[in-house]
């Protein structure tokens, strides 16, 4: 049997890239950094049932600039999935499936997310003085 060479599928460099392309990039990736992230919710919960020096450390680790690097990633990647899931449901019951709706609700979930985070991290400095 012959080999033939097979015609390959054109790849990410092939296509101009749309915020339709980006935001479905986005979902995939925020829903794998919000399971990442979960293990450290897991390590505080855990720090916080373990006592106060256990706590203490973990209060540390998220106060640190790489804690705080960490902690503001994972929250705008949680109101990025929450912005874009309901953006998903919506087109799943048949509401903003034309392009020009599709291309809008993508910058919608984009900047939504953006918003949502800068206020729920302005609110948690003002309030508590660093998360």
């Amino acid at each position: 049997m012959a080999y033939r060479e097979r015609p390959l599928s054109p790849h990410l460099q092939v296509y101009r890239w749309q915020v339709q392309m980006v935001s479905s990039i986005l979902h995939r990736a925020t829903g794998i950094i919000l399971s990442l992230g979960s293990l450290l919710i897991a390590w505080g919960l855990v720090a916080l049932a373990a006592g106060a020096e256990h706590w203490a450390d973990f209060s540390d680790a998220a106060r640190s600039p790489l804690g705080f690097l960490v902690l503001f990633g994972w929250s705008w990647a949680l109101a990025f999935h929450l912005f874009s899931g309901i953006r998903h449901l919506l087109q799943d019951m048949g509401v903003g499936v034309s392009l020009p709706a599709f291309v809008k609700s993508a910058w919608a979930a984009i900047v939504g997310s953006l918003v949502l985070t800068a206020i729920i991290w302005v609110l948690a400095m003002q309030k508590w003085g660093g998360a």
